[in-house]
């Protein structure tokens, strides 16, 4: 006979009892937290996606913060009954719930199945048995009960268990996060330049609607309304500056930018080079005694904090000196998002100097910099090989003892072809949100891709306002 048990982690090895091993008062229990993981897998499976279930729904639903769907709470009772109490080869053939009260997101319950009755079969029909089960909180007031009914397993066995499939739940908040810290700024007027296709349109109506930004529309005129109209965007509220084409757009907009007017330059549906172009011409650009660089903030779901990528859209092939000014300007930027004292991962094929590999040579004139004080407000350490830099598991097996490796705020790789590749990487493969924005320069400069989402669009937008906001 088995005895009562309390079980928390799921089981290496399985029994089955069969109808002649169960006997009247035999149960067995588990704890389990019920986690955001949990119910957005149940809303996943179910479909059941009312907003009263999750964070930042709560203010349309009727119960002041998220609960668990109840369904998850029953669908507990099936593990138990097929893992442990009879064990593999149980079918289940009624549920009988009653849903007593609700269970908050972050509530720790216990439930319980306890053998009720055993009904032998008779003429041909199979054993059953019906199990009653509980469930309760941690100060034992139930939250749900009930009654299952099971045809138990025909033979005694024992297994090995099966392994839990490996699930990731990829969050997209990066946009979120952004946008929270900019909560209390007002829209920053922004010059939009030649937004004349429905992305960029779109994603300078989206910023204004999110009170990150204030539109000025730079382009022509009669293009800018026939795209509006075309995608039913109001364009109604927002300065229209008229420009003949591209690059009159272009310098146009850097013009409203250094007279005062605007606060950020956001690219639209023009090249970047032509952008760039207007921006960096001396006398009547957005020029300064920093050097310009471009710098990625990514959300990647497998990292635990924003990761800073630089640069991989404006130095092509820098120095070492060009490598100081890119990782000053990024390490103001992670200052900006309140990281006071970023780590900068100096990235190259290996971890050791090698005189052959100027990327190597150039971690070490970088480190030996920061130790002289002439790149200040970071810890660096380089070269690093990509593994050594974000994994310190593969850093330790290396014997490198650091403080960066493993714990990275800001990557700093070779050149732009190396920076971009990674970005993608991340992005195409591994499910990474991008935001991006030119620093160095007079204001922000928001460089967006066609291929970006609106919501990468938006959290450069973000960048921008918060950049502007801390000069």
């Amino acid at each position: 006979m088995t005895n009562n048990i309390t079980s928390n982690a799921p089981l290496s090895e399985l029994t089955s009892l069969t109808f002649d091993e169960l006997s009247v008062g035999q149960s067995v229990k588990r704890t389990r937290t019920l986690s955001l993981a949990d119910v957005n897998l149940f809303a996943a499976m179910s479909g059941n996606v009312d907003p009263l279930h999750f964070p930042n729904g709560e203010d349309e639903a009727v119960h002041p913060e998220p609960i668990g769907h109840g369904m998850w709470a029953g669908s507990l009772f099936s593990g138990l009954l097929g893992t442990e109490l009879p064990g593999p080869g149980t079918v289940l053939e009624k549920h009988e719930f009653e849903f007593i009260e609700q269970i908050p997101l972050g509530a720790t319950i216990t439930f319980q199945v306890t053998v009720a009755e055993k009904i032998a079969g008779a003429d041909g029909k199979r054993n059953r048995v019906i199990f009653d089960c509980l469930c309760e909180d941690a100060n034992g007031k139930p939250l749900l009960k009930g009654k299952t009914t099971v045809i138990p397993p025909k033979e005694h066995r024992s297994q090995k268990g099966h392994a839990v499939p490996e699930l990731q739940f990829i969050p997209h908040d990066q946009l979120e996060m952004l946008t929270a810290k900019c909560a209390s700024i007002p829209p920053m007027p922004t010059a939009i330049v030649y937004p004349c296709d429905r992305t960029s349109l779109q994603g300078a109506c989206d910023g204004a609607s999110l009170g990150l930004i204030d539109p000025v529309l730079v382009g022509p005129e009669a293009l800018i309304k026939k795209v509006a109209e075309e995608n039913d965007l109001d364009i109604s509220k927002y300065r229209i500056v008229d420009a003949a084409h591209e690059r009159d757009a272009a310098a146009k907009g850097v013009a409203l930018a250094k007279d005062g007017t605007c606060g950020a330059v956001m690219k639209g549906s023009l090249h970047t080079d032509e952008l760039m172009g207007a921006v960096v011409k001396r006398d009547v650009g957005l020029r300064t005694n920093r050097r310009i660089s471009h710098v990625f903030v990514m959300n990647v779901p497998t990292y635990p904090k924003p990761l800073l990528i630089s640069d991989g859209v404006v130095n092509i092939t820098p120095t070492a000196e060009d490598k100081a000014h890119i990782i000053q300007n990024a390490v103001g930027l992670a200052n900006v998002l309140g990281v006071e004292t970023p780590k900068v991962a100096i990235l190259s094929a290996v971890e050791q100097v090698n005189l052959k590999i100027s990327s190597t040579v150039d971690a070490a004139i970088l480190c030996k910099m920061a130790d002289r004080d002439q790149i200040k407000g970071a810890i660096l350490d380089g070269p690093l090989a990509f593994d050594n830099a974000i994994s310190k598991e593969a850093a330790i097996t290396k014997g490198i003892k650091s403080e960066v490796a493993g714990d990275p705020d800001i990557l700093l790789a070779p050149d732009l072809a190396s920076a971009n590749m990674i970005v993608k990487q991340l992005s195409f493969l591994a499910h990474a949100d991008a935001a991006g924005i030119v620093l160095g320069a007079a204001v922000p400069v928001i460089l967006t891709s066609r291929a970006d989402s609106l919501a990468a669009r938006l959290a450069s937008c973000a960048l921008a306002v918060l950049l502007a906001n801390a000069k």
